[in-house]
């Protein structure tokens, strides 16, 4: 049953709103008052094609601080511009450097989904752990989860109320929890994701509208904000544990409603063959990886005899082709599985899993074509250079301190995540300003990155605009027939405060020990000359 207060907001919300419940109202309407993002997209593109027709007329220039370059506007709105934006169209949208890798890792991930393997780890995962242990363990199966596409949103959420209700605890706290791990805790990992060459992708095309071409292209690995990752799974996973034990149950007290326990089946004969098939098969790959990485000369190093060791495994076919990789171990483990556990039966069954992965792509597709030209045009225009060294100016002459920087674009991306629910459109928008902004301040694309990173995560779990938000409340209502969307902010909220403070905090202590975020990912840019 619900907590008094809880009960007031779902049966007299007008009478019970407050300022927080108004300014969400707010934000619903303003979010729901956008075009699809990929109108927006669209729209985006026309306007930097009128932009660059109104700054080339003012005769808008900047002087490049390092090369002493004067750079001018492009125009579109002329012959020129127009054949360039028919021929160019195309290869946009081909070269849109997140497109393929996105498509290569979703193809992998859809073979071990649709086996059925990643839905049996997590019931592993999350059944054998102690009951002391539990809702850590949800929270971190959440938080693995989201390796995948939307499993752990339509899998370990209702499954993890399920659990909690069969422990005689609140169901809507182990929903909860396992929703805060899964969307909240977004940027945390110990695997690397479809998201993660996603972003890499975009910050990738974003660096190079202002890194000099003559020091060749500028790359964002994949794997770029790892190590910052790996950390964060720990400690997202120790302080959703707090929020849940400490502040949601004891709100939420003891559940009295109508639902009635239900028995979770643990892994039958042939699930647990498929495991350790798959388990083999993932052994022997990565077997294979760390013998053509370890020794000296390995055939998966970069050959090239002027690199030290550490380099030559930064600069590696296997940090360049993580995606392939990643296609490779997903694939493998789940062909293994799905063969075992008797989940395929034959190739049909596999490509099958590989095309129903292709198919929630359908609108991320259309989506890519607008925004590839929205880039393409404002990489053309020397826009983006222009408001970067402007932008940039401004900065140094505010002399605000990367620390602060960081954390007040963390702050703006939490806000824009209130209207903008999609991670990777939000960030096709922002990269190819904020990325050229902060390269010519001094700070690494790979940074930036993983700064937006950290204010998308922590507010996921309180926006209207999150893609799965209207399913979270539909589970909360299964077990709290008068909830709603208050209910959901309400509960949710601690977890986004928490998750924020505790991930700025380690931010700030992580550029403040100058530890590099990943594989060849440094905090500082420096423009070479």
């Amino acid at each position: 049953m619900s907590t008094t207060t809880e009960k007031e907001i779902s049966q007299n919300p007008e009478e019970t709103k407050g300022l927080f419940n108004k300014f969400l109202s707010v934000v619903e309407k303003a979010g729901n008052a956008l075009p699809h993002p990929a109108t927006l997209f669209a729209g985006l593109a026309l306007l930097v094609v009128v932009l660059s027709g109104i700054t080339a007329g003012l005769g808008l220039e900047v002087t490049n601080p390092g090369t002493g370059e004067v750079i001018r506007p492009v125009n579109l709105m002329t012959v020129e511009g127009l054949h360039r934006i028919l021929t160019g169209m195309v290869t946009n949208f081909t070269g849109f450097a997140p497109l393929g890798v996105v498509l290569v890792a979703m193809l992998g991930i859809g073979i071990a989904e649709g086996s059925g393997l990643i839905g049996a780890l997590i019931r592993l995962m999350v059944l054998s752990a102690p009951k002391r242990m539990m809702t850590f363990m949800i929270v971190f199966a959440g938080v693995i989860s989201n390796t995948a596409s939307e499993v752990g949103y339509v899998l370990l959420v209702p499954l993890a109320a399920i659990i909690f209700l069969g422990m005689k605890r609140h169901p809507i706290a182990g929903l909860a929890a396992a929703f805060a791990g899964v969307s909240g805790g977004y940027s945390a990992n110990l695997l690397l994701g479809t998201i993660d060459p996603l972003l890499a992708g975009i910050s990738q095309e974003s660096a190079n509208i202002i890194h000099p071409v003559a020091a060749g292209l500028y790359t964002v690995n994949p794997a770029s904000n790892y190590f910052f990752m790996f950390a964060s799974t720990f400690l997202i996973a120790l302080a959703g544990t707090w929020v849940t034990e400490k502040i949601v149950i004891p709100r939420l007290g003891v559940y009295e409603g109508d639902e009635q326990v239900e028995s979770v089946e643990p892994l039958n004969d042939k699930e647990r063959r498929g495991l350790k098939i798959a388990g083999l098969v993932v052994l022997a790959l990565l077997a294979i990886i760390v013998a053509g990485i370890a020794p000296e000369g390995g055939f998966l190093r970069n050959p090239d005899p002027e690199m030290d060791t550490m380099q030559s495994i930064l600069k590696s076919p296997l940090m360049k082709g993580i995606v392939s990789f990643i296609f490779l171990l997903a694939a493998g483990a789940g062909i293994a599985y799905g063969f075992a556990a008797k989940t395929y039966k034959n190739d049909s069954d596999v490509m099958d899993g590989m095309a129903n992965s292709m198919k929630t792509l359908g609108s991320y597709i259309v989506l890519v074509f607008f925004a590839a030209q929205f880039v393409a045009y404002f990489k053309w225009t020397n826009l983006g250079f222009i408001f970067a060294i402007n932008g940039a100016q401004m900065l140094q002459a505010l002399d605000p301190g990367v620390i602060p920087l960081m954390i007040a674009f963390i702050l703006l991306t939490c806000m824009i995540n209130m209207v903008m629910g999609s991670a990777s459109a939000k960030w096709t928008l922002m990269a190819p300003v904020f990325i050229p902004m902060f390269m010519q301040y001094g700070v690494s694309p790979e940074l930036t990155q993983l700064v937006y990173r950290i204010g998308d995560s922590v507010t996921n779990i309180i926006s209207p605009m999150m893609s799965y938000f209207a399913l979270i409340v539909a589970f909360i209502q299964r077990y709290d027939k008068k909830a709603s969307i208050g209910t959901m902010i309400a509960t949710m909220l601690p977890y986004s405060l928490v998750f924020l403070a505790v991930w700025t905090i380690l931010l700030v202590i992580w550029m403040l020990a100058g530890w590099p975020i990943g594989p060849d990912a440094p905090l500082d840019y420096v423009m070479p000359s």
